[in-house]
């Protein structure tokens, strides 16, 4: 069995096992927020922009502290349960057309998902303001990379499919430290991208690892969230719904839009959302 082929086995049962455990979770929502028609357009414009490259993670959060929900402390566990099913297809799509490195792939995949697993359980136990701030931060520079990305100040990369020697080595290990701040609902693709491109990697390259890493290290990541139960369940499953309806649009069917125009878009969205977290990171708690 060839190191991609276990990869997709391992994506399809680790995914299964989420499917399974969400399900199982239900009857403990059941007097939760039901999904909205509002959830499903969400999940299906962000994760249409996603497969395009843009991220979903800043854009997905953004539009949860403009309509007010779901509460901030949910938002890490809901960003990684809900965008987790367009994440698999994305997976599934770019894993199998694009030829990159299959150690290089399965390596990075592989730290980026432990390091999920151990972020997740940290995150679980964090308190509100914690959360607010780190998500505020994670906006934050989310919003300045996508400025930097329109203003042609990041690196745009080589030709190369594989990296070798300590290349190889430090690609890896950042991508375990990327897989760690996903669970805190800071994206991965951006950094990695980014990273990648320092490195010598050609950039379409970097599509099948940005997005096998968050196939598998968002269910591990879910799983965890599941069990603590610091999610919206309801909102959770619209953003899954729009989701693959996205991923699937844009990659077959989409050829060229102005992303340019809408990566800046994103940035005053974005930069808005940064605000608003922190700003409600300042206000006094009261018990």
């Amino acid at each position: 069995m060839t190191g991609r082929t276990l990869l997709l086995a391992a994506l399809v049962v680790l995914n299964l096992v989420l499917m399974i455990r969400l399900l199982r979770a239900a009857p403990r929502f059941a007097g939760h927020r039901r999904p909205t028609p509002g959830d499903v357009v969400l999940g299906f414009v962000t994760a249409f922009f996603d497969t395009l490259g843009i991220g979903s993670f800043a854009p997905t959060t953004a539009a949860f502290k403009l309509r007010g929900r779901p509460a901030d402390e949910l938002i890490p566990g809901t960003l990684n349960i809900g965008t987790n099913l367009a994440g698999f297809t994305e997976t599934v799509i770019f894993v199998t057309a694009v030829l990159v490195d299959p150690a290089l792939l399965v390596c990075m995949v592989a730290s980026a998902v432990v390091g999920a697993w151990l972020g997740a359980g940290i995150v679980c136990r964090l308190p509100l303001r914690a959360i607010q701030i780190c998500m505020g931060c994670a906006l934050l520079i989310a919003g300045c990379v996508f400025a930097a990305t329109n203003l042609g100040a990041l690196p745009s990369g080589g030709e190369a499919m594989g990296l070798g020697g300590w290349r190889f080595a430090l690609a890896v290990g950042v991508n375990f430290l990327l897989g760690g701040l996903m669970s805190a609902g800071i994206g991965l693709y951006a950094p990695c991208m980014i990273m990648l491109a320092l490195l010598g990697l050609n950039p379409i390259g970097a599509f099948p690892i940005m997005m096998a890493s968050c196939g598998l290290l968002q269910p591990a990541a879910g799983l965890r969230f599941i069990k603590s139960g610091r999610f919206a369940w309801g909102v959770s499953v619209g953003l899954s719904c729009g989701g693959i309806i996205g991923v699937l649009l844009a990659a077959f069917l989409v050829k060229s839009l102005p992303l340019v125009a809408l990566r800046w878009l994103v940035v005053a969205v974005v930069l808005y959302a940064s605000g608003a977290m922190i700003q409600s990171a300042r206000r006094p708690i009261y018990a």
